[in-house]
């Protein structure tokens, strides 16, 4: 799919790399060059992803992610040059969907813009031909796939793509216990890029959108020593 794509990296040839190689893709790629550019550009209609560079003049990346989250779902895609496990789990806990660490290969950046552009958006219904995928329901958890709606307790929840893939893997199948192993690959496989605390740093995230008492969970479980499941029936916090 071909998407509006705004890329914000402080490095001239870098950014240029980038573009040329989304476009390559068929996407509408516009460049920044600073943090604050980088709010300005994603903040415009109709752009679909940010691919966004950590380490940047007026407002570095983390700033920019975080400011995003308060008002938008929008997929990101972080860069980063910083190789410390905290400072990686940092941008996803802002809410950033997946990350890169430099030096990194185009052809992959592109892989994971695609990854991401597809889970962003609702799969299209063969027309006349099936019925639109049903509702899943977990406890007071609702996840519709259709039109990419996420409700918990009757209230919406905003969701970034890869928090909306978590819950609908989970809700499919409530009270299935599932490994971080396999919740990280229907994110993006298991690559040096990735780590078991990746999912559980999505699901801190999760539990603050939906769980009435965050620290006490009662429809996002952890299941100790294997990994995670939504609950079937709603239960009393502890």
């Amino acid at each position: 799919m071909c998407a509006h794509v705004v890329v914000a990296e402080d490095d001239p040839k870098q950014a240029d790399l980038v573009r040329r190689y989304l476009e390559r893709e068929g996407h509408h790629v516009v460049v920044v060059h600073d943090g604050r550019a980088a709010l300005r550009e994603a903040r415009r209609e109709p752009a679909q992803l940010l691919v966004l560079d950590v380490m940047m003049p007026e407002l570095d990346g983390l700033g920019v992610c975080r400011a995003l989250r308060a008002e938008s779902a929008l997929p990101v895609l972080m860069l980063t040059a910083r190789t410390a496990e905290e400072d990686l789990l940092l941008g996803l806990d802002l809410g950033a969907d997946d990350y890169l660490t430099k030096p990194y290969s185009p052809r992959e950046l592109v892989a994971r813009v695609r990854a991401l552009l597809r889970r962003g958006t609702p799969p299209a219904r063969p027309r006349d031909t099936a019925a639109p995928p049903a509702a899943l329901t977990a406890g007071p958890l609702t996840v519709d796939p259709l039109r990419h709606e996420v409700t918990a307790h009757g209230r919406p929840v905003s969701c970034t793509p890869a928090e909306f893939t978590l819950l609908e893997v989970l809700a499919a199948q409530p009270g299935r216990v599932f490994t971080r192993a396999q919740l990280l690959e229907h994110l993006h496989g298991i690559d040096r890029y990735t780590t078991a605390r990746t999912v559980d740093t999505h699901v801190m995230n999760l539990r603050r959108k939906i769980e009435p008492h965050p620290r006490r969970p009662a429809t996002l479980l952890t299941v100790y020593g294997i990994g995670y499941k939504l609950a079937e029936e709603p239960r009393v916090a502890p």
